[in-house]
């Protein structure tokens, strides 16, 4: 049995504001305030693991010590097969615009679209969502969406990879969506929804 969350607040254990939202939103039914990482400035830890499930209970352990709270963190990012599974857990600092030298997503995906070349365009966003309290008990739980890349990018919703992905059986791409339309498929929302089954559903 997974262990029932019961508290009134929530730190999200991020410092993405996009991130911080899409969580929020999803939250709302539950009743809880959430409150991230940046409102509390915490720590950012070292992101060290090898795998989402690793880096996203790093993230969660980190903000449930440090804040004294119940803490979720997501770690999240775009696997493509073509390229080894890259840019895989490293989503992010892929994203790395050395000429910015800042974080820069449609840097990324040119770059992306560039070594994709001829290669298959499958590919999938995978989530990791982990719910740490500050005894260090930890309930994870792991999503996946699939679909291909597409370019030009396309849509101004959304954040990081979303203009670029294509859902298997849509049109639009996850930038294009409203983001209730995206929440309904996305793979945040397939770990969040095992999430609500387990610790918030009595």
């Amino acid at each position: 049995m997974a262990r029932k969350f019961t508290e009134k607040k929530l730190v999200v254990a991020s410092h993405n504001e996009g991130k911080v939202r899409e969580i929020r939103d999803l939250l709302v039914p539950y009743g809880v305030e959430v409150l991230s990482s940046k409102e509390l400035d915490l720590t950012e830890p070292v992101e060290d693991g090898d795998s989402f499930v690793a880096n996203a209970e790093i993230k969660s352990n980190s903000a449930a010590s440090e804040s004294g709270m119940v803490s979720l963190a997501d770690d999240s990012g775009l696997v493509v097969p073509a390229l080894d599974g890259a840019p895989g857990i490293h989503s992010a600092r892929y994203a790395y615009n050395p000429w910015k030298e800042e974080r820069d997503f449609g840097y990324a995906m040119g770059k992306l679209n560039l070594e994709l070349g001829e290669k298959s365009r499958e590919a999938h966003f995978v989530c990791a969502l982990s719910l740490a309290w500050p005894d260090g008990h930890v309930e994870t739980f792991e999503g996946k969406v699939f679909g291909a890349l597409t370019w030009p990018i396309r849509g101004e919703n959304g954040f990081g990879y979303d203009p670029m992905f294509i859902a298997d059986g849509h049109q639009e791409t996850f930038g294009e969506m409203k983001p209730n339309a995206k929440h309904a498929i996305s793979h945040r929302a397939d770990a969040f929804k095992k999430l609500i089954d387990a610790c918030f559903n009595t």
